[in-house]
């Protein structure tokens, strides 16, 4: 088997795409103040304006789209680690529940900094989808995937209220949740921010997963980077990167008419908006998503381009440990209980906190790296996955 040039160049772009991912979510989630939306009420108008302008463009790049990349590469993480056991006669399934009970852990531990916002836990909930079709064919999940990535809950509940005016879908009492959230968020008390956070924040996040899409699209985009692994579509060959082109021209074709669909749909009824509307919302989210991945591989296989973003690979290779630690340094930095600097920090500030924080964590990056060969967080996990063989 061609072990390697290919390989050690699928692994940098995944690294470094998965770096991006990582990049882009601090990006968005300090332009949300981490879910805690105090903003300042009187900044001149020229700032104003300035705020209005990076609002657009870091949530039209980044929003939904960051988070996609790394949930596609969860699939393709999960293949990588059956493959690696199967090689040794081994089935990865019964370990990967394991690895998942542990990533509850560090869901619960970034969720006691984030209210309402984490989407570890949300991961784990879905993660049941690999490990069931682990063993199917290359087929049987791409099919699947779509199925997931069409929204069929979605279209269930619009062709039921077609078929019955007065259907509604369920109401979750997200709105209050989040409502209590911001309460007790803005009340300062650090015990009682965390204890709520990793309670009611983490039945608040999840629950509104559950109206915005968010299950199923991360259950198809799972298993479409599962069958990226498998198709071994990160291996730099022309096949392949003939392939990332296609998918370029049409997920770029098809980005402009979905997006203008969503716009129509979300001018209808709310019935339409809650259905529809999230169907469209998530294809044209999904549509740009294949955008930046394809974008990315196919400008990694030049040199220029990888030299410039090569310290995404190490920031990737530390993800965990600096999306958890992202959530904690940005609590510190806007919540009550903390400096409070949110009533201070329109959008364009913001923005340069997150890049700063960014920087930060990639010099601690490859501070770390150079010292161990995984982050901290990583190597936890690691090695309390493996307990109880003698794999280190």
């Amino acid at each position: 088997m061609e072990q390697n040039p290919l390989q050690k160049t699928r692994i940098e772009v995944v690294d470094a795409l998965r770096g991006f991912a990582v990049m882009a979510i601090i990006l968005v989630h300090n332009l949300e103040h981490f879910i805690f939306p105090v903003y300042p009420a009187d900044s001149p108008e020229w700032l104003e304006v300035l705020d209005q302008g990076v609002l657009n463009v870091v949530f039209s790049l980044f929003a939904g789209k960051a988070y996609a990349i790394f949930a596609l590469l969860f699939g393709f993480t999960f293949y990588i680690q059956t493959q690696n056991q199967k090689r040794q006669g081994k089935d990865f399934g019964y370990r990967f529940l394991w690895r998942m009970v542990l990533l509850v852990g560090f869901a619960t531990l970034n969720a006691a900094f984030f209210p309402a916002g984490d989407v570890l836990l949300l991961f784990v909930v879905v993660s049941l989808v690999l490990f069931f079709t682990r063993n199917w064919c290359d087929k049987a999940i791409l099919i699947a995937a779509i199925i997931f990535l069409l929204q069929p809950v979605e279209w269930y509940h619009y062709l039921a209220a077609l078929a019955d005016p007065a259907h509604r879908l369920p109401d979750l009492k997200v709105g209050e949740m989040y409502a209590e959230v911001a309460e007790y968020t803005k009340a300062g008390d650090f015990w009682d921010f965390i204890g709520c956070n990793i309670t009611l924040g983490q039945k608040a996040s999840l629950l509104w997963a559950v109206n915005a899409g968010r299950f199923f699209q991360t259950a198809g985009l799972f298993l479409l980077g599962f069958y990226i692994g498998r198709k071994r579509l990160f291996v730099s060959s022309e096949k392949n990167l003939h392939l990332w082109v296609k998918i370029l021209i049409v997920s770029a074709l098809s980005f402009a008419p979905l997006y203008t669909l969503k716009e129509l749909v979300m001018g209808q009824d709310a019935i339409v908006q809650q259905t529809v509307g999230t169907a469209f919302d998530m294809w044209q989210k999904l549509a740009f998503t294949l955008i930046l991945i394809a974008s990315f591989v196919l400008l990694y296989q030049n040199r220029r381009f990888s030299d410039a973003v090569g310290n995404l690979r190490f920031y990737g290779k530390m993800s965990l440990t600096n999306y958890i630690s992202q959530s904690i340094i940005g609590s510190v930095i806007y919540f009550p209980f903390g400096l409070y600097l949110a009533p201070y920090c329109g959008y364009a500030v913001s923005l340069l906190i997150g890049v700063f924080t960014f920087l930060l964590q990639v010099w601690f990056c490859k501070w770390w790296l150079s010292k161990y060969k995984q982050g901290p967080l990583e190597r936890i996990w690691h090695k309390w996955t493996w307990i109880g063989t003698d794999k280190k």
